[in-house]
């Protein structure tokens, strides 16, 4: 895998987790910042962040299992399941022993995610950042979109994803809006999907997608989303991407019935990837939400 210094300029560490080997980027000292990232991305999505963070925080962003630069298993060899993704980010905070006082990033999936474990450990998160993303059920003013449906529940939208990279390559051109992604960049997101063996977590996040009572994850989904209100009095900084073919403001809107008390800042040309679309404005704001917000030991 190819991917030049100059765009992701770290050196990871690896974690077992269960068996399996997990990369995550851990980088300067502070009270950490934990960024979870999405599908099709990887940590390569938080690289500017994590460059503008580091000098005063600890900076911690772990590739999912079977995205990034972690191990990629085979289909029979790890469930693939919103549960797992869990329980692994539950393992990886403990094995990096990040402590109490978290300020969690999360985006696209890394929401679900990060948000599954925040609940269950609301004491140790002091901080939250959401970029793009979702803890909750769909919204029922919002319709799921055709082109994840067709991922979803269709062979021929899984052939496309295994065998041409469709969904990786197709999010560097579609969750930008605002301009276009320059070759290197489209490049090096899909670097580590290179090969159909490589591309399995970026069709089962789409299968596993739970949508009703009866898809796997969805009492997580709901569980989590019952338990959002504990972040009531939480610091929560919302960025948002009002183009997002998936996340839009039916999503926003959700958020803001949840967390009233969060500063929104909404982008209206901005795509899916507004760390790529506003990257510096968005930055900005991050480090801003930061200083306004200390956290002991700051």
């Amino acid at each position: 895998m190819d991917i030049p210094a100059e765009l992701y300029p770290f050196k990871g560490t690896y974690l077992d987790i269960e068996g399996h080997r997990l990369h995550v980027l851990d980088e300067g000292k502070g009270t950490p910042v934990v960024m979870v990232h999405g599908n099709p991305s990887w940590s390569f999505y938080y690289r500017n962040l994590v460059t503008a963070l580091r000098d005063k925080h600890r900076v911690i962003v772990p590739d999912h299992i079977g995205c990034g630069l972690s191990e990629k298993p085979a289909a029979n060899a790890y469930p693939y399941t919103l549960q797992r993704r869990v329980a692994d980010f539950g393992q990886t905070i403990d094995q990096l022993d990040v402590g109490d006082d978290i300020t969690l990033v999360v985006h696209d999936w890394g929401g679900m995610i990060g948000m599954a474990w925040a609940v269950e450990n609301a004491h140790r998160v002091k901080r939250i950042v959401v970029l793009n993303t979702a803890a909750f059920p769909l919204p029922e003013s919002k319709k799921f979109p055709a082109t994840l449906g067709l991922v979803r529940n269709s062979v021929i939208g899984a052939w496309l994803v295994l065998h041409f990279n469709a969904f990786s390559r197709g999010a560097t051109r579609m969750a930008v809006t605002r301009k276009a992604m320059p070759k290197d960049i489209r490049d090096a997101y899909c670097a580590p999907y290179n090969s159909p063996a490589n591309r399995i977590a970026t069709l089962r996040f789409v299968q596993d997608i739970p949508l009703a009572e009866d898809d796997p994850g969805w009492s997580i989904v709901e569980n989590t989303a019952n338990k959002l209100q504990q972040f009531a009095q939480t610091p929560v900084l919302i960025c948002w991407g009002a183009k997002d073919f998936v996340f839009d403001d039916h999503f926003l809107d959700k958020w803001q019935q949840y967390w009233p008390h969060a500063a929104v800042h909404r982008y209206a040309d901005c795509g899916h990837y507004i760390l790529e679309d506003a990257s510096d404005e968005v930055i900005t704001e991050i480090q801003q939400f930061l200083i306004n917000h200390p956290i002991a030991n700051e």
